[in-house]
């Protein structure tokens, strides 16, 4: 009995801790350059691209390069956005809607 209430405090305190490490936003003080590339042919008809995303590696924004999809039934891609606030800029992740 101890030690599964020992279990459920220990999940208790570490989850926030990693649902926010998941969830937060980094800024930096300058947007990085867009980078540009041919989109390669659609593998298939109907075929949606997800455009390139920026992805935070712990130091700095890195570019992971865009995908071809299958579209999702009633849903449409938006793409990713920088946002400028404040604190800097900080990417908002394209996301099906």
């Amino acid at each position: 009995m101890k030690t599964l209430s020992k279990l459920g405090i220990l999940a208790a305190l570490a989850g926030p801790l990693f649902m926010s490490s998941c969830a937060g936003e980094y800024y930096v003080s300058n947007q990085p350059a867009e980078v540009y590339y041919t989109r390669p042919v659609a593998p298939y008809p109907g075929a949606v691209w997800i455009s390139g995303d920026w992805v935070w590696n712990g130091q700095r924004y890195v570019r992971h390069q865009g995908y071809w999809a299958r579209p999702r039934t009633g849903r449409v891609w938006v793409e990713g956005t920088w946002y400028h606030g404040p604190r800097g800029y900080a990417w908002h992740k394209g996301h099906w809607r």
